[in-house]
């Protein structure tokens, strides 16, 4: 059965957002992209120890390869088998390939480990973002995304400098043996979560919302912006000089909390006054931001451009997937949840990959300035689909 919405109304007469149900599910949030972020830029920085630059990219696009991968094929799976064992089985392959890392630092097993977490992921967020959509209501739907995305954000905005540090301070060892503990304590929510089957609606298949523009647009635009992202957990820690080196850290903090406010305001914006416009703007600031990194000698512009690409990345996930969730019904959030996140991850992943071949032949400063050239392109889908839904 669906998990049943709350039917006490908060002090402002809207449903309250938060229940048991998905305060477990946040413990679930916490486990996995805990995991994740805390290896992300941590994994690329021991491959180009050993293999260079090239392996940086090929460990990052290895994960976003299985992760969208994964995406496509996991709401199958939650269909069948609910949305706990799919999450529980997610967690694991986060957190045991994790442990394996403390094996060797060979490249091929890097990016084999970095496939099975990719795998690993993708079933937590399947099935565990398709739960979070039923768990909100729907009147406070863009808020509830806000939410949402703060506890998404807060393992990505200590996980990303805290893994780059603890490798440097305690070793590579140490944050492998962290990331493995934190996917794998968080399996003691799963059994406390509800099963989530039978959502009511006519169902979409993955390959129908591919073919459905009203979800394709908003997924590209969602998809162009997380190119940026990709590209800056991935090659700042190798494009910003060494004398700069307090800079890196500086700017892995300010990615996510940058990302996870505007997140929230956006989802605030969005309940009151629809989220349909926030999606140029936050186009316009994610270009922006990225053209100001490309000065990357400049420790001021850097940071600002982090700040700025980041806000309008935070903006475009929120507006994005708020927009696409309000196009379906409930029986349709797994296939919204897989496009999304196949969106967002194969934008990193194809960031990551393709920006490491363009850096070696332009400098990282003009690659970035490519970017954010790309990054306006997908103004194009944004204005036709506001167009088309008015």
């Amino acid at each position: 059965m669906p998990p049943r919405e709350e039917t006490a109304l908060s002090l402002d007469g809207r449903p309250p957002l938060l229940s048991r149900a998905l305060v477990l599910r946040f413990v679930t949030v916490v486990g996995a992209l805990g995991s994740l972020f805390l290896l992300m830029s941590v994994v690329p920085l021991r491959a180009t120890a050993s293999g260079g630059h090239d392996a940086a990219g090929l460990t990052t696009g290895a994960l976003m390869l299985a992760t969208v991968v994964g995406e496509l094929t996991a709401p199958r799976l939650v269909t069948r088998y609910g949305h706990r064992l799919p999450l529980a089985a997610g967690l694991v392959l986060l957190g045991v390939p994790a442990l394996l890392l403390t094996v060797s630092d060979d490249l091929t097993w890097t990016v084999v480990i970095c496939l099975l977490r990719g795998l690993g992921f993708a079933l937590t967020i399947v099935a565990g973002g398709t739960l979070t959509a039923a768990l909100i209501p729907p009147e406070r739907r863009a808020e509830g995304l806000g939410l949402v995305g703060v506890v998404s954000g807060v393992p990505s905005l200590i996980g990303l400098p805290l893994g780059v540090w603890l490798a440097d301070k305690a070793g590579y060892e140490t944050v492998f043996v962290l990331a493995a503990l934190v996917a794998l304590a968080a399996l003691l929510a799963v059994p406390g979560l509800p099963d989530g089957r039978d959502l009511p609606g006519p169902t979409i298949g993955v390959a129908a919302g591919f073919r459905t523009g009203s979800l394709v647009r908003p997924a590209v635009v969602l998809a162009t912006t997380a190119l940026g992202s990709g590209i800056a957990v991935t090659f700042l820690p190798l494009a910003v000089p060494d004398n700069l080196g307090g800079v890196i850290a500086t700017a892995l903090f300010v990615h996510p909390a940058a990302a996870t406010v505007a997140r929230w305001l956006a989802g605030r914006h969005g309940d009151r006054y629809g989220s349909a416009g926030l999606v140029v703007p936050a186009l316009l600031a994610s270009a922006a931001g990225m053209l100001l990194t490309a000065l990357t000698n400049d420790a001021v512009a850097v940071v600002t451009g982090v700040v700025l690409f980041s806000a309008g990345f935070g903006i475009a996930q929120n507006a994005t997937l708020a927009l696409m969730y309000a196009r379906v019904t409930a029986s349709g959030y797994g296939t919204v949840t897989a496009l999304w996140n196949f969106a967002y991850d194969a934008g990193m992943g194809v960031g990551a990959v393709a920006f490491g071949l363009i850096a070696q032949r332009t400098g990282y400063p003009l690659a970035f300035a490519l970017t954010a050239v790309l990054t306006l392109a997908a103004l194009l889908p944004a204005f036709t689909d506001r167009a088309a839904n008015g």
